[in-house]
Parts: structure tokens; C-alpha cells; sequence
């Protein structure tokens, strides 16, 4: 049957921050178990002829931490099989502390292992006393080790702990780098709360990786910026300035804005962001896209002051959409391609919004958008329900009697018919689009730009030549059309 295992923590280093708990427990241990002997107490306590034994050969034998947390743990549940054991950990056992977590996880898992935690004080308190930080004001604590998954919050202080060496500087300065000026003043505390070892510097963050003295010891502490000096601002930035220019002593406009007056501003944003895909300029899409955020953080304002919602809920809201319509990522459902997945979004929409027919969903279709996407998504919608063609050639033929009735309606001179027909064939042609995976809105804009450049050409041609185009005739201008798109045609292909 297994003993136990007593886990107790020799705090930060100084002899003031070890407890008097945990001191009694080292003086009635056989031996104690020390996950590192590189821990300015243990040469203390070896002075009162305790006992000790360190895990720090099997950092030598393994190639990355976990490696060396599992070893240690196993043979921690190893020794104790025996006899009771005392384990000792720098700090506090809860604080970055990855062995006892693991041994927390399978106690919890296995009755016959018995574990008892001796509280110790942190590294983090004795950084907070060497700094005469009050932690109440807002501080943020990230391992200096895992800042890919861990982000800074330049809005509140923040401590960048095991910085172990220049290496580890080097990439945590690159990080902060994303978040803060070059030139930002940072403080560097190594061996924090031991007497005759303690160092605080403050040197600006470029130089992070130039001190040679960092080591295991080691802290960044970085405090929180003011807003004219960030450098990298979040989504609550944006909210914050949204809110002050709404705010007694904002912007006048934007005070006076609302939800239809604004409504503008939302179509010409996201005609913008639609003209930056196009010229696929990624500086311009990045502005764009920045302006088209701005209307979405614009209407969520105003309405969180009349109380319906605000920006978090806009934001709860299209996480859970995302993730109750793809059960394929967060669940169980299996798909085998994107057309499943399509499909599968249109039926968990549809019991979401408690559609009771196939029609509800073809007039949810927004009236606002411009008439070629509305036809393209309503065609979209009934394909799915088989109301389709079976290839493009079923499609085009279809176009082909539009046409002809389009003939018919001429000759009657009848308006009404004309008007009619004309938008039967524009939605026949939209089918013709849909089938090929062509979207007739960004094709149709495409071939604008196209007649706008000829045109252009025409027009310029007739300058040159002394010509004015009120006095060309027809076969002379499409003369110069014909050369213009001869000329692409020569430049393009």
C-alpha cells in the first residue's frame, strides 16, 4: 500500500518567505526530495544536517520539460511505496509548479496515493514586495515559456516569469515587441527577496536580451501603458474610444448618430472592403476592414445605450453560431466534404430560426441586397431541395426561351411583358452563374471596369485624332472598341 507523499514549498529564496509549517516538515523528513537543487535555501538547509536528494539529473537526461515532469513524478509515486516522503519545490506548490499538478491529477485518480500540500510563498510575492507593486491595481502573471498561448495586456502591469536565459530574452522580447514600443521601460528582477543577490534593473525593452545575468531566477516586469503608448491595440481599446466619442464630451456626429443613419456608412464600408479583395491589396484590406469593424463596434454602442445589447454579446452570439454549426469541429458528426458541410449548416439553420417550410427560408433572403446576389442565393437555397437543373446546359437552354420570349414581348411593344422577361433572362443568366461558380455580382463589376477602360480608350483615341466623340459614328467608335480590346487581349494573354 502506498505511503504519502508531503509536498511542501521553500518560497522564493530568502530565509524570511520560508514558513514555519514547512520548516517543521524539512526537519522531520529522512530525506528530503528536491525537484532542483539550484535554489539559494538549500545551502540553509543543508546547514541544519537535513538530509537531501535532488531530481536535477534527470534535466540532463530528457529533451523538453514534460519529459523531465513525468520522470520526476514517477519516481516520486515510486518511493512512495515504501515509505512516506517529503517533496520540496521552489516557491509555492501551486504556483508554476507542473509536478505537483500532475501529482494532484492522479492522487485524484488512484485512493491509494495520498498526498498532502504545505503551502509556501510564491515567487510572484516576493517580485510584488521588490517592486512595491499592489497587485489590487491590475496584474496579469504569463509564463515567459508560453507566450505563443499566453498574450499580453498592455492595459494592466504585467510579470513575464522563467525567463531563463538570454535565449528565452531574445524571444520574449520579440513578443512584447508586438505589444509595446522598442524604447518602452521595463524593469528585470532576478533572485527577488534574497539578500545579497537581489537585482532590479530597468532598461528599455530592446535591450532585454543583452544582460547577461539572467538565469532561473529571473522576471520581466513590464507596467501598463497609457493609451496615447500602445502599440497594439485590442477590440476593448476600440470599444472604449467608441464609447468616449458617443460620451458627454465626445464628438458631436458622433453623438448624433443612430442605427438608420448610419446604415449608409455599413453599405459604402463593406463595398470598400469588396474593392480591396478585388485589387488584392492587403494594406488597403487591412484598412478596410478596420473601417468596416468601426460600424460594427458603431451600432453595438448605441444599441448597449439603449440597453439591447452590446459588442460582447455580438461576439457570444457568432461564437456559438460557429460552433452549433459545425458539430463536425466540436462534435461528433462526421461529414466527407464541403458540400456536406454546407448542407448541414442550412438544416441546423433552419432549426434555429424553427423554419416549418422550405419557402420561409428563400424570403429570410435579406430585401437589401443588390438583386443579382439575392437571385444567386435564393437559386442557391432551392438547389437544395433538388429544385435544379441537372447540369448548365438545362440552365443555358433556359436562357435561350428567356430570350425568345423576351423577342415576343418586343414585337407585342407590351411594357409590362418587357419589363417581365428582362427579369426572367437576368435570372436565368444568374442560374448560368451559379452552375459555373461564377458570382455575377463581382462579374458584372469586372465587366464595367472592362467597358469603363475601353470607353476611355475610345475616348482618348478620339482626342489624339482631333475628333469628337458627339460626331463619330457608331462604326468609328466600335472601330477603336475593336482595337482597344486587341490591345488587352495582346497585353493580358
Amino acid at each position: 500500500m502506498a505511503k504519502k507523499i508531503t509536498v511542501l514549498g521553500i518560497g522564493p529564496g530568502g530565509k524570511q518567505y520560508l514558513t514555519l509549517e514547512a520548516m517543521e516538515k524539512i526537519k522531520g523528513a529522512d530525506t528530503l526530495y528536491l525537484r532542483t537543487e539550484r535554489h539559494p535555501i538549500v545551502d540553509y538547509i543543508k546547514t541544519l544536517g537535513i538530509k537531501t536528494k535532488s531530481f536535477d539529473h534527470i534535466y540532463d537526461t530528457n529533451e523538453n520539460f514534460e519529459e523531465v515532469y513525468e520522470e520526476i513524478v514517477g519516481q516520486l509515486i515510486e518511493l512512495c511505496r515504501d515509505e512516506d516522503i517529503v517533496y520540496a519545490v521552489p516557491g509555492s506548490p501551486f504556483i508554476a509548479e507542473n509536478t505537483v499538478q500532475r501529482l494532484i491529477e492522479i492522487s485524484n485518480e488512484r485512493e491509494e496515493l495520498k498526498l498532502e500540500i504545505t503551502l509556501g510563498v510564491s515567487f510572484i510575492e516576493a517580485v510584488i514586495n521588490a517592486l512595491g507593486k499592489d497587485p489590487i491595481k491590475g496584474l496579469k502573471i504569463i509564463d515567459g515559456l508560453q507566450m505563443d498561448f499566453q498574450k499580453p495586456d498592455t492595459e494592466v502591469d504585467l510579470i513575464v516569469t522563467q525567463v531563463y536565459n538570454r535565449f528565452v530574452g531574445s524571444q520574449v522580447k520579440l513578443k512584447l515587441m508586438e505589444y509595446y514600443d522598442d524604447e518602452y521601460e521595463i524593469t528585470i528582477v532576478r533572485a527577488a527577496g534574497i539578500p545579497g543577490e537581489e537585482r532590479i534593473v530597468k532598461v528599455p525593452l530592446y535591450e532585454l536580451d543583452r544582460i547577461d545575468w539572467l538565469d532561473h531566477l529571473t522576471s520581466i516586469f513590464i507596467p501598463k501603458t497609457d493609451n496615447n503608448k500602445i502599440k497594439k491595440y485590442k477590440m476593448d481599446n476600440l470599444v472604449s474610444i467608441m464609447d468616449r466619442l458617443r460620451g458627454k464630451d465626445g464628438c458631436p456626429w458622433d453623438r448624433e448618430q443612430d442605427h438608420q443613419s448610419l446604415k449608409p456608412y455599413l453599405i459604402e464600408e463593406s463595398y470598400e472592403v469588396l474593392e480591396a479583395l478585388e485589387s488584392e491589396d492587403m494594406d488597403l484590406l487591412e484598412e478596410e476592414l478596420g473601417d468596416l469593424l468601426l460600424q460594427i463596434v458603431f451600432h453595438s454602442q448605441i444599441a448597449r445605450e439603449s440597453g439591447y445589447f452590446n459588442i460582447a454579446d455580438v461576439i457570444t452570439g457568432i461564437c456559438n453560431k460557429l460552433i452549433s454549426r459545425h458539430p463536425h469541429v466540436f462534435g461528433e458528426l462526421k461529414v466527407d466534404n464541403a458540400k456536406n458541410v454546407v448542407r448541414n449548416w442550412e438544416e441546423i439553420k433552419r432549426k434555429e430560426k424553427e423554419e416549418e417550410s422550405y419557402t420561409e427560408s428563400l424570403t429570410r433572403v435579406p430585401k437589401q441586397l443588390p438583386a443579382l446576389m439575392k437571385s444567386y442565393k435564393i437559386q442557391e437555397k432551392a438547389a437544395k431541395v433538388g429544385f435544379d437543373w441537372d447540369d448548365v446546359y438545362g440552365a443555358m437552354k433556359k436562357v435561350s426561351e428567356e430570350f425568345e420570349e423576351l423577342n415576343i414581348a418586343l414585337e407585342s411593344n407590351n411594357k409590362g411583358n418587357i419589363d417581365e422577361e428582362i427579369g426572367d433572362l437576368l435570372f436565368a443568366v444568374v442560374n448560368v452563374a451559379r452552375f459555373l461558380d461564377v458570382r455575377p455580382e463581382l462579374s458584372l463589376n469586372k465587366t464595367i471596369d472592362k467597358f469603363i477602360r475601353r470607353f476611355n480608350f475610345i475616348e482618348e483615341s478620339a482626342k489624339k485624332s482631333g475628333q469628337n466623340l458627339k460626331h463619330m459614328t457608331l462604326n468609328e467608335m466600335d472601330e477603336l472598341w475593336n482595337r482597344a480590346k486587341k490591345i488587352e487581349k495582346e497585353t493580358y494573354f
